[in-house]
């Protein structure tokens, strides 16, 4: 099975909700960005990250905009459920921008990052990459490996929604920005059954396609 939960933001009690007790070994959580236990390379941290990675199930996410991008890049790369991830400890990986990978006979696009809304703020504490927004080799490389499933898929897991969806959340078009734009082209060109994001904070089913995840652990 395969559950879904929004940002962690380095708050071990998302892993110590009643759901948890019921994941089995060979389930998997997906988080939908801001993981943020990758931080500040601390020996809690490090602990924390291997108490994770030892849980009986597999805990994936993709990268929100709270990220230490530099202390990501430094773990490898290797092949994971048919597509490409970073090893983060044990049973602990990072679902990289634009794969699509096998996970229990079910074919998710994922793709995380996002534009902070605190980015000047950010800067000046000097914890604000720019990594946090997509190359356009990645973004080429979804596009690549979506045409590879003919541009079929389960679920697509992101941190940020689409942009007409996030107009319609934020009342406004002003926090719209390329990567927002580029999801909207995937609405137009991908088939998906459902959409999870987590960047809102939100618990809502938008429409039956499109579920912003927040603290809730859902099974899909």
């Amino acid at each position: 099975m395969i559950y879904i939960t929004g940002d962690t933001h380095a708050d071990f009690r998302r892993f110590e909700n009643k759901v948890i007790k019921k994941i089995k070994k060979d389930d998997y959580l997906i988080i939908c960005g801001d993981f943020g236990f990758i931080w500040d390379d601390s020996k809690k941290e490090n602990s924390i990250l291997k108490k994770i990675g030892n849980f009986k199930f597999k805990t994936l996410f993709v990268d929100g905009t709270h990220e230490n991008f530099d202390l990501l890049e430094k773990y490898e790369k290797e092949s994971f459920c048919e597509g490409t991830a970073r090893h983060i400890c044990g049973n602990l990986y990072q679902l990289l921008r634009g794969q699509v990978y096998n996970i229990d006979k079910r074919n998710i696009f994922t793709f995380g990052g996002g534009e902070s809304k605190d980015k000047d703020l950010k800067i000046n504490m000097n914890n604000w990459w720019a990594e946090e927004m997509p190359k356009l080799s990645e973004m080429k490389t979804a596009v690549e490996n979506l045409n590879k499933v003919n541009r079929t898929v389960d679920f697509i897991v992101s941190h940020e929604p689409p942009g007409k969806l996030k107009t319609i959340i934020d009342c406004s078009d002003a926090e719209v920005n390329t990567l927002n734009r580029f999801f909207d082209d995937v609405t137009k060109e991908v088939k998906f059954k459902h959409w999870f994001f987590g960047s809102t904070h939100l618990n809502k089913e938008f429409t039956i396609k499109y579920i912003s995840v927040f603290d809730d652990i859902i099974k899909i």
